[in-house]
């Protein structure tokens, strides 16, 4: 998809939000960001004035505005409600952010954008909302409601996937699956969630150009690709074991980390949930896999001449990194 000029404007204004809101000094000044980003996004999501666009532009705008209208007045109450306004600031960034309990808008968003799009949502719009959440951590009597948020994503972004048919659907509760994981490594380290971060993106992204590259939105339509094409049909299931976590794989390697960091802080409760939701990922990622292979043409081979244009040979070349970065030294995994 070509998209116009003015787009990349925008794009440089969400950048521009996001590093105007994760480096302010000031509630106020934050809040301008978060307003900056959200603004600079909406017009992103709105490249086609169709239904699917305009309802999903609809929605990002009023939960936002919900949100950016929660975290304005929770800031303003810092001082005179010292006690009450941090649970507020944490609930408006938790909608924000699409964790659960907050999260019922974020499948239906992401139902109606396009891959480009959907890689955003996923990913840049979740760095302002996690960065001041790790702010917030500082505060003990917040890290309780932290860790509430993340076991009940942990659940819902499990069980939320089993049912849908969606590709988008599918990976926006694995998103709120990941989110568990994430703000769980908030309320150890305030430091270990960027790691977690830039492996999710990476898999994630890699997923999604494969995906925008193939047109393809639904499982049926994956299923039919798959009679057609060669070494897309190892690099689909290779991905989505990966950003399941599936060991060796590169997507096991933070939870691998942090699941250490979890019992050597005794946070066994904790574990089981996102272990137990870890698992039921893995079915629904496995399942896809499973019929994937099976209904592979066994007369097509990953030798065959493929498209040689740069865009396809660096695609393929980064979808292909993320499945050996499991090779790092070892070193690098028990600090």
């Amino acid at each position: 998809m070509v998209f116009p000029l003015s787009y990349t404007l925008f794009f440089f204004c969400l950048i521009l939000g996001i590093f105007i809101s994760i480096s302010s000094p000031s509630w106020f000044s934050i809040w301008i960001g978060l307003e900056l980003n959200m603004l600079s996004f909406i017009p992103l999501i709105t490249i086609k004035m169709n239904f699917y666009f305009s309802e999903s532009a609809l929605k990002y705008f009023l939960i936002q505005a919900l949100g950016s209208t929660l975290f304005i007045l929770s800031s303003c109450m810092l001082l005179s409600f010292p006690q009450m306004s941090p649970p507020l600031l944490l609930t408006s960034l938790f909608l924000k952010l699409g964790s659960a309990p907050f999260h019922f808008w974020f499948p239906q968003v992401m139902s109606g954008l396009i891959w480009p799009q959907a890689i955003i949502l996923m990913t840049l719009q979740k760095i302002p909302p996690m960065i001041l959440i790790s702010y917030l951590s500082m505060n003990s009597n917040l890290i309780q409601i932290i860790s509430f948020s993340a076991i009940l994503s942990a659940i819902i972004g499990a069980l939320g996937g089993l049912n849908t048919m969606q590709l988008r659907k599918i990976l926006a509760f694995s998103s709120i699956n990941h989110m568990s994981w994430m703000l769980i490594s908030i309320s150890i380290s305030d430091t270990f969630w960027t790691f977690y971060f830039l492996f999710y993106s990476m898999i994630s992204l890699s997923i999604v150009v494969l995906f925008n590259i193939l047109q393809t939105y639904t499982l049926s339509d994956l299923m039919k690709f798959n009679q057609t094409n060669s070494i897309h049909s190892l690099l689909i299931p290779f991905n989505l074991l990966s950003l399941g976590g599936l060991p060796p794989l590169a997507g096991f390697i933070p939870k691998w980390m942090l699941i250490q960091l979890l019992i050597n802080n005794k946070f066994f409760f904790t574990l089981f949930f996102l272990l137990s939701s870890t698992l039921i990922t893995l079915y629904f990622y496995l399942r896809i896999t499973i019929f994937f292979l099976l209904l592979t043409n066994p007369s097509m081979s990953i030798y065959k001449k493929s498209n040689s244009s740069p865009f396809s040979l660096i695609s393929n070349s980064f979808l292909f990194s993320n499945l050996f970065m499991f090779f790092i030294p070892t070193m690098f995994l028990f600090f």
